[in-house]
């Protein structure tokens, strides 16, 4: 797989971030995240799944919307998503979704190509 490493690895910094925090305000009991990784046809997978208070649809309508945010003033600026959907999507000609229901966890996908001739 060919990326920016640095770029990559702050997308994947803030979604272990937001899983945390998330867990913690939620007082999610046994907190778990796992991370994984799979290699598809034309791309790389990686996933960051928690298991804790999940989205309902008006929030994962717009999750990755700058300045978007479900925490408290001043715990958050509603940026790291929409930064983390730029580098992947537009940096690294990938793509970044979720899936979540409310109780029911999170899971956020990376895909990015895994040639070097499918990057910008």
């Amino acid at each position: 797989m060919y990326c920016d490493k640095t770029e990559i690895e702050q997308v994947i910094l803030n979604l272990l971030k937001n899983a945390a925090q998330a867990m913690a305000d939620d007082g999610t009991p046994s907190p778990t995240i796992v991370l994984r990784t799979r290699r598809e046809p034309d791309t790389v997978l990686l996933e960051v799944i928690d298991n804790g208070p999940g989205m309902d649809q008006k929030t994962l309508n717009r999750i990755f919307e700058p300045f978007f945010t479900t925490k408290e003033v001043g715990a958050g600026t509603g940026l790291g998503l929409s930064v983390s959907y730029f580098i992947v999507t537009e940096q690294h000609n990938g793509r970044l979704s979720v899936t979540s229901k409310p109780g029911q966890g999170a899971c956020f996908s990376i895909r990015l190509p895994s040639n070097r001739e499918a990057l910008p």
